[in-house]
């Protein structure tokens, strides 16, 4: 009898595990626009580049269409978990939930909404969203996943779902402990999308470069050793160093996903990372003044444009002074 597995958020990372999996088992997208479920069910989704195949799935905006399944991985942003699994975490109560998402938290949202087995995951496999039924798959590097404790999930479901995704043509390991590698991608994360987010750069060679005094890559491996003091306190030993990450991604030139959000004045998913990282050290009674003060100029910048959207100005009042002077404050 062929797995059931929904996907709960089909943007780029989730295309990719959607059509793959597509491949050796009945698939469900549970997605949050009608369009793009219809798009889904009449044209199917294509993926192109490292693989070039199209696979057919079934999608939905109504939870009353899904079926109750063998596993659901949530690939949704960080921030919107709760309104993604909230109304069909009941499904997966039998089966498995795996997030792959970014950030610390979502697997404490996930066991809230489900009696299934949870399991923890961190993806470096990367793609472009071309539209809504196309996916370009570019980084076909592996996911790592491994037991949520709380939830007391048995390794053999973990291995079970590493092999799922394997017989799918992804790559996947299987870890007794994914916190290691959780926190590796936490950190690289966390330095890398916050000093995006504030110079408004992709994730580009100045990321990595230190020569100069004033060169962004003396920010980004101070950021990054702090993180590591951070993991070493809370009792993580690293699977991987997120300088060397850093170092590698810095080549791509690649918009990061909170420079996105900035952009476009959404909520960015610093709560998950920067955040993460910065309550954490104040939980052990670490220091980490850099990802602190880089949480809070984030949170700032999403104040910004909401007073701004909002139409009010610094005294508060709605009426928007023209501003002649070279100091603009909303520079």
């Amino acid at each position: 009898m062929a797995k059931k597995i929904c996907i709960i958020g089909c943007g780029a990372i989730g295309s990719l595990y959607a059509a793959h999996l597509a491949q050796v088992a009945e698939v469900y997208a549970f997605v949050r626009r009608p369009a793009h479920a219809h798009a889904l069910n009449e044209q199917g989704l294509r993926v192109t580049g490292k693989h070039n195949f199209t696979a057919r799935l079934r999608a939905t905006t109504d939870p009353a269409e899904l079926p109750e399944c063998h596993l659901g991985i949530v690939c949704s942003k960080a921030t919107q978990t709760e309104e993604a699994v909230a109304p069909v975490g009941h499904l997966f109560n039998r089966g498995a939930l795996l997030s792959a998402q970014n950030g610390l938290g979502c697997e404490e949202i996930l066991a809230r909404h489900s009696q299934g087995q949870i399991l923890r995951g961190t993806t470096f496999m990367s793609g472009t969203r071309h539209s809504d039924t196309v996916v370009q798959y570019e980084l076909d590097t592996a996911t790592w996943l491994g037991p949520f404790e709380p939830s007391s999930t048995p390794f053999s479901t973990v291995s079970d779902t590493a092999d799922l995704i394997v017989a799918a043509g992804l790559k996947a390991v299987a870890l007794e402990d994914a916190r290691p590698a959780q926190w590796s991608k936490l950190i690289f994360n966390a330095s890398v999308n916050g000093v995006s987010a504030l110079t408004g750069l992709p994730h580009c060679p100045a990321f990595a470069e230190e020569a100069r005094f004033g060169d962004l890559g003396r920010l980004l491996h101070d950021l990054i050793e702090e993180g590591k003091q951070v993991a070493k306190a809370v009792g993580i030993t690293l699977h991987e160093d997120p300088w060397e990450m850093n170092k590698i991604g810095a080549e791509t030139n690649h918009p990061t996903s909170m420079l996105y959000d900035v952009q476009h004045h959404y909520e960015t998913e610093v709560e998950f990372l920067g955040g993460a990282i910065a309550r954490e050290a104040e939980r052990v009674g670490a220091s980490a003044p850099l990802h602190t003060a880089l949480y809070r100029l984030i949170k700032g910048k999403e104040a910004s444009w909401r007073r701004s959207e909002a139409g009010d100005s610094p005294s508060g009042s709605t009426a928007i002074p023209k501003v002649t002077s070279a100091h603009d404050p909303s520079a």
